[in-house]
C-alpha cells in the first residue's frame, strides 16, 4: 500500500506514535509520532526488533512475542528510552496483534503522584543543602590554613572537594542538567577516588583493586562516575559488607543505546555483604526502593541515571553471598567535550 493512501496520510497525521512489526517483529513501518516520541527514526529502526530501543528494548522486544503468539494486547508503563546519550525518554506502549505481526502504540508516560513527590522532594532536599555546603567548604578552608601536617591539609582538601561535587550535584537535582562536559578521563584514577573516599568513611572495609591496566581512557564526567560508584560502595557497606571488590575490564561486544556493537568499559563493584533482598529484586533501581528501614532507595536509582546520562547501563548480577553491581559505560561516549 503506498504511503500517499488516505489511511496512510491519516494515521501519519496522528499525534498518536504508532508503528508496525511483521512476523518476525521487525519494524517495517512508523508514523512521525512514533520518531517524535522515542527520539528514533524510521531509517535507523527499519528491520530491527524493538530490541534496538535501548535500555528497555529487550522488555519491549519480549512482550511484542507475547502478544503475537498468545494473541491479546498488553501494555508496558513508563518504559525508559535514549535515543541520544543524557536524554533519556519515559513512555507508554500497548502492543496489539495484528495480522501476522503487532501494532505498536506509543504515548508519553503519565507522571505518577509519587513520582511528583519524589521530584518536588529531591528539589527540596537540594535546595536546603547549598548553604550547608557552603559552610563546610568555608570550615574546610579555615582548617586547611592552620593545618599542623600533610596529612591534615590532604583531608581538609578531600572536605573542600566533596562539597563541590556535591554543590554541583545540588544544582543537577534542580534542574540545571545542561552542564555536564566529558573529557578524556582514567576510570582508575576515579575508582582510587571511591577507594579514598570510602576508606575515610569506613577504615574498616577491605577494598581489593582488580584492574585491567591496559585500559583506554573513557569519555565522560568523572565527578558523576564517582558519585554512581560511590552509591554502590555504600550501598554494600551499609548491607554490612567487610570486603568490596573494585574491577574494571574491556567489554568488546556490548550494544550501546543505538543497538551497535561498540568497545566499552565494564566496572564491577562486588561485595560479601548480606545481599539484595528477594523482595526488591524486581524494583532494585527504581526510587524510594531500598532494603533498609532507614534507607532512601536513591542511591541506586541515581547510579542508574548517571549510567544512562552516558549512554551506559547499570545492572544487579546475584551472588550466593553478597552482591554485584556491574556498570557498563561505552568507551567513547563524547557530549559536551572539554580539556582534561
Amino acid at each position: 500500500m503506498s504511503r500517499t493512501n488516505p489511511a496512510f496520510e491519516l494515521i501519519d497525521a496522528l499525534a498518536t506514535g504508532v508503528a508496525w512489526l511483521d512476523a518476525a517483529l521487525r519494524l517495517t513501518s512508523a508514523n512521525p509520532a512514533f520518531a517524535e516520541h522515542t527520539g528514533f527514526g524510521q531509517s535507523r529502526l527499519k528491520g530491527q526488533t524493538l530490541e534496538a530501543l535501548a535500555p528497555d528494548g529487550k522488555h519491549l522486544h519480549e512482550l511484542a512475542l507475547r502478544a503475537r503468539n498468545e494473541g491479546s494486547a498488553t501494555t508496558l508503563r513508563d518504559a525508559a528510552l535514549c535515543a541520544m546519550p543524557g536524554h533519556e525518554t519515559r513512555l507508554d506502549f500497548t502492543l496489539t496483534p495484528h495480522a501476522d505481526g503487532v501494532l505498536v502504540e506509543v504515548h508519553p508516560a503519565a507522571a505518577t503522584a509519587g513520582t511528583t513527590r519524589v521530584s518536588e522532594s529531591l528539589r527540596g532536599f537540594a535546595h536546603e543543602i547549598r548553604n550547608p555546603l557552603a559552610a563546610i567548604s568555608g570550615a574546610a578552608q579555615l582548617l586547611e590554613q592552620h593545618a599542623g601536617d600533610a596529612r591534615q591539609r590532604e583531608l581538609t582538601q578531600l572536605i573542600r572537594d566533596e562539597a563541590a561535587r556535591l554543590a554541583t550535584l545540588t544544582e543537577r537535582l534542580l534542574g540545571k542538567r545542561s552542564m555536564m562536559a566529558t573529557r578524556a578521563v582514567n576510570v582508575h584514577a576515579v575508582l582510587e577516588r571511591v577507594a579514598e573516599l570510602l576508606g575515610a568513611e569506613h577504615p574498616g572495609t577491605t577494598i581489593v583493586r582488580d584492574y585491567d591496566p591496559s585500559l583506554p581512557a573513557w569519555h565522560g564526567d568523572p565527578d558523576r562516575l564517582v558519585q554512581a560508584l560511590l552509591n554502590l560502595a555504600r550501598n554494600a557497606v551499609e548491607a554490612n559488607a567487610k570486603r568490596l571488590i573494585l574491577r574494571s575490564r574491556a567489554e568488546a561486544g556490548w550494544r550501546d543505546t543505538h543497538g551497535q556493537r561498540v568497545p566499552a568499559l565494564r566496572i564491577e563493584v562486588e561485595d560479601d555483604g548480606d545481599g539484595v533482598p528477594a523482595a526488591i529484586a524486581a524494583t532494585l533501581f527504581e526510587p524510594m526502593v531500598s532494603g533498609r528501614a532507614d534507607g532512601t532507595g536513591l542511591g541506586l536509582s541515581l547510579a542508574r541515571e548517571i549510567a544512562r546520562e552516558h549512554g551506559g547501563e547499570l545492572t544487579h548480577q546475584a551472588r550466593t553471598r553478597g552482591a554485584c553491581f556491574v556498570l557498563l559505560l561505552p568507551r567513547n561516549h563524547r557530549a559536551r567535550e572539554e580539556p582534561a
